[in-house]
């Protein structure tokens, strides 16, 4: 198995080099471009990007909490808005990168606010997933198991950099796609319970996501240790 190009967090503050980012399309759109660049402009710094991603983060998941609360339209509302929100949050992680290193603005503190905001969000997201589930009464067990392979799929990355191995984004359950299931899962949802009053759309969402972050794991560290036996 060959390590996949680098870059599951397309910013690497510290790293202008650009060898540990993934080329995205998206970069290169003309409205993300000039969105970028006004951003370079103003007195906003990638970390502060970074941080907000926080914030997206945090507002999906109060939609997430508090849907089971809510009935028809309103229930519909919580669970597009929490979609929208999961996108706010990946809109962050792609714009830090943009200012820092296309803007000029890259510090060296970056690699921790590229790093942690992240660690914060995706358990802040996948956990409130789970306590959305009313079908099942281990949903929050499903989240919680989620939430801690999502976290553990960076620390190997992370720990495979720091003993001498590439960085090393490979999937199937890299953020992106982590975030992408859940946002589906989240539209889906809104539907499921508009016409059926039932999550179980969210309950397979999660049996895919620990599934497929295990896998991430196994394959981050099986590549890091194929590289690192190889030296």
């Amino acid at each position: 198995m060959k390590p996949n190009t680098p870059s599951e967090h397309q910013q690497n503050h510290q790293d202008p080099s650009l060898e540990n980012r993934r080329p995205l399309k998206v970069r290169g759109v003309g409205l993300v471009s000039r969105f970028a660049r006004w951003l370079s402009q103003k007195s906003i710094t990638p970390n502060h990007i970074s941080i907000s991603s926080i914030f997206f983060a945090a507002l999906a998941a109060l939609c997430l909490f508090f849907a089971p609360n809510f009935n028809g339209l309103s229930q519909v509302s919580l669970y597009l808005l929490a979609a929208l929100f999961i996108q706010g949050r990946l809109l962050c992680n792609l714009f830090d990168g943009l200012v820092a290193i296309e803007g000029g603005k890259s510090t060296a503190s970056g690699e921790l606010f590229n790093d942690i905001p992240d660690r914060i969000s995706d358990p802040l997201i996948i956990i409130t997933a789970g306590y959305s589930l009313i079908c099942v009464s281990f949903g929050d067990t499903l989240a919680w198991s989620a939430a801690l392979l999502a976290v553990l799929t960076a620390y190997v990355r992370t720990l495979a950099v720091s003993i001498g191995a590439p960085a090393n984004f490979t999937g199937p359950m890299a953020k992106q796609h982590r975030m992408a299931l859940l946002t589906l899962a989240c539209i889906l949802c809104a539907i499921e319970q508009y016409f059926w009053s039932h999550d179980y759309v969210m309950l397979v969402a999660l049996i895919i996501l620990n599934i497929g972050c295990a896998i991430t794991v196994w394959r981050r560290a099986y590549i890091a240790y194929c590289y690192l036996e190889k030296k």
